[in-house]
């Protein structure tokens, strides 16, 4: 797994550097040496956070966790990916060729009561919407008078359609396509 770690606000030490990539070990196994993880560590005043995000085959993985030090955020983080994989076993096994979602969950962690296997998602809703061109800037502002957390447009200046949303920690994204 080719691993990349950054820090913002701060420069992580090499224990812990070397500690994200035993973690991100047990998670290897299950994707392989192809995956490609982004670990991004922060220092803010009270409290410390980490980012991992997790790329393999077109399937991307992401957990952000806060804590008072960066080791104690890597393991929530790392906890939350696993969380997310074992939630999402069913339509993993079928997508990942290589590895098995058992040789990632390990005896002792077992399954907390509160984790069910998803088989089949139910849409319940769909909605058909005219997605007309406008700048970031009016697609933030309409997406805040209709009160919703996200908002897909076609984007004046590329022409493809992109989806702005609320991020968790204030501030705004952006999703836009690419060919990969």
């Amino acid at each position: 797994m080719n691993i990349t770690i950054t820090g913002r606000k701060c420069s992580p030490r090499e224990d812990f550097k070397q500690r994200a990539e035993k973690k991100l070990k047990k998670i290897e196994r299950f994707f392989g040496p192809d995956a490609s993880a982004k670990i991004v560590a922060t220092a803010e005043k009270k409290f410390k956070e980490v980012e991992i995000t997790i790329s393999n085959k077109g399937m991307i993985f992401r957990a952000q966790e806060k804590a008072d030090d960066l080791s104690e955020a890597l393991d929530k983080c790392v906890d939350t990916l696993i969380r997310q994989i074992r939630k999402n076993k069913t339509k993993l096994e079928k997508r990942l060729k290589s590895g098995s979602i058992d040789d990632l969950i390990t005896p002792e962690q077992g399954a907390p009561d509160n984790v069910v296997d998803e088989t089949d998602y139910e849409v319940v809703r769909t909605k058909n919407i005219a997605v007309k061109p406008q700048s970031v800037d009016e697609a933030i502002l309409q997406m805040n008078l209709l009160g919703h957390e996200f908002y897909m447009f076609r984007n004046s200046a590329t022409d493809e359609i992109s989806v702005v949303y609320k991020r968790s920690n204030g501030g705004y994204g952006l999703l836009e396509p690419t060919n990969e």
